[in-house]
């Protein structure tokens, strides 16, 4: 049996390809090393994976994820084998490699995600060639889920939403500035806690001008200070995988064209086309 996985800071995906070549799919919680050490790393996914595959029949373990970079590589290959003990095969890579398989196969091009972080590459067909740090959740991550969330956040906290907006999140939500603080600077996943808040942007109330303004800001600012930094980037194709990327396209869409980039691929996983890469 081989497993490939897809982690982002929420949510993992996993794809299951059995001996006689069938594949399935299920998805668990995310599991980012940056914020989880080895031990809760290994005890999540043993309680949330065996529920679906006995991981002793597990031969190959394929892991992309968020944070995967550097020593954070070892930690979680260390993790899965402890959880995986028959594997032959355990390999670790950062999510963004898995954005790009998936977008491009083995053509070269630029792959981003955009989910509850951001990250962007150049990719020859084969591996990362060019890469601006994204620089994570307290510096960066310009445009993602996190970095919208957090903007929504402060806009109630100044009580900078239009009164009927407000009223909506108040009764969405019935938070104080109290616990919104203390989730925030006090909670393990801050990135996760504010990502939560985009789906305010679905209500009736915010759906429309509000809407737009956070999230076209939003998207600004990562074209700004990501995209525009590669060299030629106007020659390049814009693709992206992410639930965020893929929820708000429309607006993604307008501000790739703003820039005079084409706009290729937009997919809420990557799982389906990974798993396909490794099956293949």
């Amino acid at each position: 049996m081989m497993l490939v996985a897809d982690s982002g800071s929420t949510k993992t995906d996993w794809g299951i390809i059995s001996a006689d070549g069938l594949t399935t799919y299920f998805s668990t919680s995310g599991y980012n090393p940056f914020f989880m050490d080895i031990d809760s790393i290994r005890a999540a996914i043993s309680s949330e994976v065996g529920v679906h595959l006995a991981p002793l029949e597990v031969h190959c373990v394929f892991f992309y994820g968020a944070g995967c970079q550097g020593s954070q590589v070892s930690n979680m290959e260390r993790a899965l084998r402890q959880v995986f003990t028959a594997a032959v095969t355990v390999e670790v890579s950062v999510d963004l490699l898995a954005a790009a398989k998936a977008l491009l196969g083995d053509h070269p091009g630029f792959a981003a995600i955009l989910g509850t972080g951001t990250n962007t590459c150049l990719y020859d067909g084969s591996a990362i060639t060019y890469h601006i740090d994204s620089l994570g959740f307290l510096l960066g991550d310009e445009g993602s889920g996190a970095a919208i969330g957090k903007r929504i956040l402060t806009d109630f906290l100044r009580n900078q939403m239009d009164s009927p907006i407000r009223d909506a999140f108040k009764r969405k939500y019935g938070l104080h500035e109290a616990e919104i603080m203390e989730q925030v600077y006090a909670s393990n996943y801050p990135n996760r806690y504010c990502a939560s808040f985009t789906r305010f942007l679905d209500e009736p109330e915010a759906e429309g001008k509000y809407r737009e303004r956070i999230v076209g800001e939003a998207f600004r600012v990562f074209f700004e200070k990501l995209v525009c930094l590669y060299p030629a980037y106007r020659t390049l194709t814009f693709n992206c995988v992410g639930s965020v990327g893929y929820h708000f396209s429309d607006l993604l869409k307008i501000e790739a064209e703003n820039r005079g980039m084409e706009v290729g691929l937009i997919l809420p996983t990557v799982i389906e086309k990974l798993t396909l890469y490794h099956h293949s």
